[in-house]
């Protein structure tokens, strides 16, 4: 097999950002997308152009033009149908946040170990120029030794009519935005926190709309988040080590004309780090192509997404019970 052919399990809107990361591909083709209703299945792929429209998630998941889905379905949708596609014989991207409790993970990494199929969670940013250079950055020393992460992701929601509001469906900023300065501090620091404190404002609707976080490593090491569905856009990330810090105006979201990554040195004027351009989303759509074409081990492990999940417990514990949450706690 030389080509993937991929299927979108749902008609959600995060999918117009993959639908031209895959075209871009050599190795991949959209072939099929999935609906609740024929009519809206049709409707779509009418609209982009896609070969096979079903009128349920069963229905693409027992056919054989399908070899990956993309789960782009409400947050507490992901392990069901994950495990459903893994079980079926289909690899699977699958969006942030991976599942809402360490059950499901377990289960989902579970059923991928069983069938032999890829499973990995959709966290585009990983996979871009950008975050590459700031790893290797970090890694070759130049920031000397890490001692303090800080990033947040925020934007104003506007409408009250979203699922991200929806207290039983994986609503709140912290899952829906805040995993990214979560999942950027354990890229950094290379590994979960110790402990945790947090701290959240909760909406009409009962999820956190506001968060912000304090996260404890090894080596007296600290990472700072932040994230909310109430304020202006902004989006920023900086790592201060010892010889200097890294600052990243735009970390997470669609990279443009206004990208700055910026060394800041301890002496001297601040040097900006060129990054190649490169479509967000290109780089784990390549990565799924390479692990399920080539073998190659994914890029994203399931032990980073399981602690990506063990972290949001453990920082909403801490919100809610007001109290030092230690992550051995939920192992």
């Amino acid at each position: 097999m030389g080509i993937v052919r991929w299927g979108l399990l749902s008609t959600a809107n995060i999918n117009r950002r993959l639908i031209p990361a895959i075209r871009a591909s050599r190795r991949g083709q959209l072939v099929a997308v999935a609906s609740r209703s024929l009519s809206s299945a049709q409707q779509y792929a009418a609209h982009w152009e896609i070969p096979h429209a079903f009128a349920s998630y069963e229905a693409m998941l027992a056919s054989d033009e399908v070899d990956a889905v993309y789960i782009s379905l409400p947050n507490h949708l992901h392990a069901e149908w994950s495990i459903k596609a893994l079980e079926a014989g289909k690899h699977v991207l699958c969006e942030k946040p991976f599942a809402l409790s360490l059950a499901e993970v377990d289960s989902m990494i579970a059923a991928a170990h069983q069938t032999g199929r890829i499973l990995t969670e959709a966290f585009m940013y990983r996979h871009h120029p950008q975050t590459k250079i700031l790893g290797e950055w970090i890694r070759s020393g130049r920031l000397g030794e890490i001692s303090l992460v800080r990033s947040l992701f925020n934007f104003n929601m506007g409408s009250r009519e979203n699922i991200r509001l929806v207290p039983e469906w994986g609503g709140g900023c912290l899952w829906d935005v805040g995993v990214y300065p979560l999942s950027l501090a354990q890229y950094v620091m290379g590994a979960p926190p110790v402990s945790v404190m947090g701290a959240q404002w909760l909406g009409p609707d009962g999820v956190d709309e506001t968060f912000a976080g304090q996260m404890v490593y090894t080596g007296q090491r600290l990472a700072q988040i932040s994230s909310a569905f109430r304020t202006p856009f902004l989006t920023h990330a900086e790592i201060i080590g010892t010889e200097g810090r890294l600052l990243l105006n735009r970390p997470f979201v669609v990279l443009d004309e206004t990208r700055e990554l910026l060394f800041f040195p301890n002496e001297g004027q601040p040097e900006h780090i060129p990054v190649p351009d490169q479509e967000l989303y290109r780089g784990e759509v390549a990565d799924m192509h390479a692990a399920i074409l080539d073998g190659e081990p994914p890029y994203l492990t399931l032990t980073e997404t399981r602690n990506h999940v063990k972290t949001v417990l453990a920082l909403y514990a801490a919100a809610n019970e007001q109290r030092i949450v230690y992550l051995s706690e939920f192992d």
